[in-house]
């Protein structure tokens, strides 16, 4: 069992960095940034505050304005091709018809789109260190299974023991 912030999490955790791009492949599923096995969100768009899988802490998250602009901006696009196509190539299809599919078309797209969006914006945070997911990734890397602080200059000594002078006293 590794240890994170006083809580104890499987050892089969995962401890390697994830890539911002398979991070925000996981959030895009709804899925947790880090294992990819827990569910990010708890309801539609609230997002869990830890993993219930791994335990990753997911409430660092600042996903506020970025998902909302991202679904208007690709719904905008995709409804208003779809309306000038319609238009262009259609020219027969009844004004009655069109009032009712494109409102429709758009609502249900906004709505579909919303939630894997805020989730692969988190994916993103997450995989890129933002907030205070850097503090975690930076734990999750100091910690190996062993429950052992890694030393980056892999001499066998701790953390713990560098950036003090050898003790050459002899007894």
């Amino acid at each position: 069992m590794i240890e994170i912030d006083g809580r104890a999490t499987p050892a089969a955790m995962p401890t390697e960095e994830v890539p911002w791009y398979l991070a925000m492949a996981r959030g895009f599923r709804n899925r947790c940034p880090h294992c990819g096995q827990g569910r990010v969100f708890g309801r539609f768009l609230k997002v869990r505050d830890a993993c219930e899988s791994c335990g990753t802490e997911l409430h660092h998250h600042r996903a506020d304005d970025l998902p909302p602009y991202l679904v208007i901006f690709i719904v905008g696009h995709l409804i208003g091709l779809g309306i000038l196509e319609s238009q262009m190539r259609f020219e027969d299809i009844p004004l009655w018809f069109e009032l009712a599919f494109w409102p429709a078309a758009t609502l249900a797209l906004a709505l579909a789109l919303l939630q894997p969006v805020k989730g692969a914006v988190v994916g993103l945070q997450y995989g890129l260190g933002m907030h205070g997911f850097a503090a975690i990734r930076r734990r999750r890397a100091e910690t190996s299974p062993g429950g052992e602080t890694r030393d980056g200059a892999r001499d066998g000594r701790d953390d713990g023991q560098r950036g003090h002078a050898p003790d050459l006293r002899r007894a």
